[in-house]
Order: structure tokens, then C-alpha cells, then sequence
């Protein structure tokens, strides 16, 4: 006969392991879900594209990226996208470049990874709009209008004025309409940004930012004005994981659960449909190689005080090439359904990228 003691502690195991039995069928649910889904990170890059980089594409479970290349001038420009065009020549079992957004569900079929070619400026245009054709024609689908200071588009998010978009940008911008080129205006500054938004005769893009409500004051921050506008263009919002621009001390006051207030915010402000994810790092993040001597101390001379940059910049749960892995057990855990899941993850660029460069 057992007594009320060992009753008690008997229930007690009962109840834990079916409550570890059910974490567990979650963890495979959820598993199940990101396995099948098409999962794009709107703004990632590589330290280096070696055998370290390639590990973490594949624990990453990624479909695709845009990636940023160096954008000087435009012979630069031209080497990196025929760079790009040689690797997948030497990989064609891990990359493929994105020329239509069906190329993502080609990569999906065939287990490789999809890469943008994506300018975060327009200084390599070198003031020629024509020379918009000449990048698209080697592949590029995608740019930044400004990076952080003014150019002869507009702007920047660094910017002292805030003057909008030159006739030169309102041009470009048309420019890109025509051939197909995705506008982002990740780092414009606020009438560049909304004057992106309005010109655009297609919808537009954030790739890779984060809401003022909560990191106000800050200058790659946007405004709900901002982002409301871009959501009525049909656009889609990329709320960026890189941990000092969505808070205060990452890793300690800011976590994986401030990534997910980020995206729940803006959810909520302007429907599911139009908010994606985005890293602004390395697939195989930033805690593995960067020091304060070559990653911190260089921002520090290059930035704005207002940048705000801190150390350590990373969040410990979205720093490893598992994060969108871990940011979904979060989401799911505030009751998210699992189509909205599948937006997030990768279903939302793909109707963008549709809906500007063809399917």
C-alpha cells in the first residue's frame, strides 16, 4: 500500500514526464513546420564563404538570403556579381543566385541555398541610372537607395538634414520599377524613406531594421508612420536580430523575447502579411569571430553617437545558425497559428519578390 507521501511524489513524476512528453511532441511539431517552410533572412552576408560558412547555411535550415555586397563603384560592383556567378559555378550543389522568386522554391526542392544580389547603396551607379540595367543584367535584384549619409539619390538614415529623393532617386527609382530591381530603404533616412514609398509605382522594402517604439531616438530605427506607409504599398517589413538595435545590453536586457515584442508590435501594426525576419549579421553569426578590437572599436570611429553601438552587439539565442529555429518555440509559445509562422518565415519576401521581379 503506498502512503499519501509516495502517492504524492509518484503523481508528481507522472505528471512531469507527460509534461516532458509533451514539450517534446511541440518541439517536433515545431520542427516539422520550419523543415517544410521556406525560411529567408532578408539581410545576411559571410565572414568568409568557406566550409565554416556552408556548416552553418545547412544547421540554419535557410531557403535563401540577400545578401550585401561591396558596392565602392561599379567596377566593384560588377567583380562582386561575377565573384558570385563563378561560386556558383565551382558549387552548384549549394548555391543558386535569385533571378525570380521561383528560384527560392527551386532551392527548396533541391537543398541549396538562394542568394539575392543586393547593394546596400547606390554609389555604384555612379550617378547613371542606365547603369541600373547593367548590374540587373548580371544578376543584382535588389538596393538600397542610401546607405547611412546622403548620395545623389537622397539621404541617409546619418544624415544632419533630412532632405527626400533628388529627381536623380524619383528616376532610379522608376528605373527599378521598370526592370524589376526591389527597392529598400533599410537605411534611408525618414523622407528619403517615405518619398521610396511613394514614388515606387511597385511595393518596397525594408529589409532590415526595427521598430522606434522601442529603440526610440535611434537613427536605422523606423517610425510607425513609416511603416504603416510601406504596408499600404504592399511592402514587407524585415525586423532585424541584431542585438543592439532592437534594445539595450544584449544578451542581458534584451533577449530573443525583445526580438519577438519587435515583430509582435509590428504585426500588430500593420498585419502579418507584411512582416518578415532579417539578421544584418554572418549565417554563422557574430560571437564566433568578431573582437572589440576589429568589430566594436572600428564602429565607434565610422558611426554616429546615435548609432549606439554596444558590446557584445549579439543576442546569445539568435547569434547561433539555429535562431529562426529558436524565435519560432518563442512565437509559438505566444500563440502564434502556423500559417502566420509560415509567413514570417520566408511566405511574405516570396509574395514581394513576386510581386516585383515575376515569379
Amino acid at each position: 500500500m503506498l502512503n499519501r507521501r509516495d502517492s504524492m511524489r509518484l503523481a508528481a513524476g507522472a505528471a512531469a514526464a507527460a509534461m516532458g512528453a509533451g514539450a517534446a511532441r511541440a518541439d517536433d511539431r515545431l520542427d516539422r513546420l520550419y523543415d517544410k517552410s521556406i525560411v529567408i533572412d532578408a539581410l545576411s552576408f559571410a565572414h568568409e564563404w568557406d566550409e565554416a560558412e556552408y556548416e552553418a547555411v545547412k544547421r540554419s535550415g535557410y531557403t535563401g538570403i540577400v545578401t550585401s555586397l561591396d558596392r565602392r563603384d561599379l567596377q566593384t560592383a560588377i567583380d562582386e556579381l561575377l565573384t558570385w556567378k563563378k561560386r556558383v559555378q565551382e558549387f552548384p550543389d549549394r548555391y543558386l543566385i535569385a533571378l525570380e522568386a521561383r528560384d527560392f522554391d527551386r532551392a527548396k526542392r533541391e537543398g541549396k541555398l538562394t542568394v539575392m544580389m543586393n547593394f546596400q547603396n547606390a554609389t555604384m551607379l555612379e550617378g547613371e541610372a542606365d547603369n541600373v540595367d547593367a548590374l540587373h543584367a548580371l544578376g543584382m535584384r535588389c538596393f538600397q537607395l542610401t546607405y547611412n549619409s546622403r548620395n545623389l539619390i537622397g539621404d541617409g538614415c546619418l544624415e544632419r538634414t533630412n532632405a527626400g529623393l533628388s529627381d536623380f532617386g524619383v528616376e532610379v527609382v522608376k528605373r527599378m520599377n521598370r526592370l524589376g530591381v526591389l527597392v529598400d530603404l533599410s537605411h534611408c533616412g525618414p523622407q528619403t524613406t517615405l518619398d521610396g514609398i511613394a514614388f515606387s509605382e511597385k511595393p518596397v522594402a525594408i529589409t532590415h531594421s526595427m521598430v522606434e517604439k522601442f529603440r526610440p531616438g535611434h537613427p536605422r530605427a523606423k517610425t510607425d508612420e513609416q511603416i504603416k506607409a510601406l504596408a499600404d504599398k504592399g511592402g514587407v517589413f524585415g525586423v532585424a536580430a541584431l542585438g543592439y538595435f532592437i534594445g539595450k545590453n544584449p544578451g542581458t536586457d534584451t533577449t530573443i523575447e525583445t526580438y519577438a515584442d519587435h515583430i509582435d508590435y509590428t504585426v500588430n501594426l500593420i498585419g502579418v502579411e507584411h512582416v518578415g525576419l532579417s539578421t544584418d549579421y554572418p549565417v554563422r553569426g557574430l560571437e564566433s569571430w568578431i573582437t572589440r578590437e576589429n568589430w566594436y572599436e572600428p564602429r565607434l570611429k565610422i558611426y554616429k553617437p546615435s548609432y549606439d553601438v554596444q558590446w557584445p552587439p549579439f543576442i546569445p539565442e539568435l547569434d547561433p545558425p539555429e535562431r529562426f529555429r529558436n524565435l519560432v518555440a518563442v512565437l509559438d509559445r505566444r500563440g502564434w497559428k502556423t500559417r502566420d509562422l509560415e509567413r514570417l518565415l520566408g511566405g511574405n519576401w516570396m509574395r514581394l519578390f513576386k510581386d516585383v521581379f515575376g515569379r
